[in-house]
């Protein structure tokens, strides 16, 4: 088979990762890829979003299946795309994708479907959701309805920062998508990320995983797109009841109407004292936890992507590891805010010969046989083990290896588990 992967980051590393040996694989091509990929793939120069240029290739290179990874071409319809030109691609159409590029369509569908969620309202005028949360108090969490890179969620403590998000994203912080705003109770509990590849009707469980969204130790400062993820988490036996009361659901509901739901389904989840409750979903495999989840996996990934693609997904079995895998993002010193690129990365090939340790590249460039840092986000580095603790405790060894001035990461990633 001759496979695309579109994306750069370390989620499109970790899946060239995962594929790159399998029987079925003649041809990989990653675009634009990043420096890890291009040691498995052949990188191609073409954006993530540029669906015109990536269908053209696609089709003059007789690709057999395309994987993207991020989600903004699913949004902007990818999917659809390729199918008309007569690919497979395993990923969601662009109605489909309303699941992740629209918080207030999913928190519609929940209710329509009953999936358990928090009490919502959505806001198009400023003034009105300054008044909601005065009425409502605090916590509450602020949610952009579109795609915002990871960073359109707020969890505001005082109604200080309610207002301030508030005010934020509807002036603009994340452009059209902060224009409307969603609004939602606050959960107390644990938080996991429950992931499924679908084929429409049938769901195969991929793994649940646990992120760190916050940038700082303790979970302290900003959200971010994720500072590292461990898996399974001490709460992973909620998952199958995640299965059956939040992912299934929502499938059948899309089914219902007329936007059956194909590719990658990850449930971000709070776990309380009722039980899971759904906080978003997203429509392709997360990032760290994708880095995370596959070193973990034994079987072949590709049939799988390929059944998901023609609705064979009943027929899947997947065998997965009986160990433990830990992940920490190393990000350029600013992130989330402005930071820097350019700086150059050193003890990548030394960290990556320790026990059960894989690198993935995310935010890197290579220049003269140097890696430079070339993002805010920039390295996973995954380590697996007996348990969580010895995997975790490896992965910070191969963080001590690699030499960075410019970067940054968290040091107690997984250590409320163990």
């Amino acid at each position: 088979m001759r496979v695309l992967i579109i994306g750069s980051g370390g989620r499109e590393h970790a899946l060239a990762w995962a594929i790159a040996f399998s029987p079925l694989l003649s041809k990989l091509y990653c675009a634009p890829g990043n420096p890890g990929t291009a040691e498995l793939a052949e990188n191609v120069p073409i954006r993530a979003t540029d669906i015109d240029a990536l269908v053209a290739f696609a089709d003059a290179q007789k690709i057999d299946l395309v994987i993207p990874g991020p989600e903004a071409p699913l949004v902007a319809g990818i999917a659809d795309a390729m199918a008309a030109a007569g690919i497979a691609c395993c990923g969601p159409s662009a109605a489909a994708a309303q699941l992740e590029g629209s918080k207030r369509f999913t928190k519609e569908l929940a209710d329509a479907a009953g999936i358990p969620t928090a009490a919502w309202a959505d806001f198009a005028d400023e003034d009105d959701a300054h008044d909601y949360v005065e009425e409502q108090g605090v916590p509450i969490v602020i949610k952009a309805d579109g795609l915002a890179a990871g960073k359109g969620v707020v969890v505001a403590e005082t109604l200080d920062e309610a207002h301030a998000a508030i005010s934020a994203a509807m002036g603009g912080a994340f452009g059209a998508a902060g224009e409307l705003l969603v609004i939602e109770d606050f959960l107390a509990g644990q938080e996991i990320s429950v992931f499924a590849l679908c084929d429409g009707l049938e769901a195969l469980y991929l793994g649940c995983a646990a992120d760190h969204k916050r940038v700082g130790d303790g979970d302290i400062g900003p959200n971010t797109g994720g500072m590292g993820a461990i898996s399974p988490p001490p709460w992973a036996d909620e998952a199958a009841v995640v299965m059956q009361t939040i992912i299934r659901p929502a499938l059948a509901e899309m089914a219902a109407r007329g936007m059956p739901f194909r590719g990658f389904l990850f449930a971000g989840v709070m776990v309380t004292e009722t039980g899971p409750s759904l906080i978003e979903f997203n429509v392709r495999f997360g990032d760290p936890e994708c880095e995370t989840l596959l070193p973990l996996l034994r079987s072949d990934l590709l049939p799988a992507l390929v059944a998901a693609t023609d609705g064979t997904l009943k027929h899947v079995d997947l065998r997965w590891k009986s160990e433990a895998s830990a992940t920490v993002v190393m990000c350029a010193k600013g992130y989330p805010g402005a930071y820097a690129t350019g700086s150059e990365i050193f003890g990548l090939e030394e960290a990556g010969t320790l026990p059960g340790v894989m690198i993935f590249h995310a935010g890197t460039m290579a220049e003269e046989g140097s890696i430079l840092a070339n993002g805010g986000r920039v390295l996973a580095v995954n380590a697996t083990g007996a348990d969580l603790e010895e995997a975790i405790e490896r992965a910070y060894a191969a963080v001590d290896v690699i030499d960075w001035a410019d970067g940054f990461c968290r040091r107690d990633i997984g250590r409320r588990a163990v």
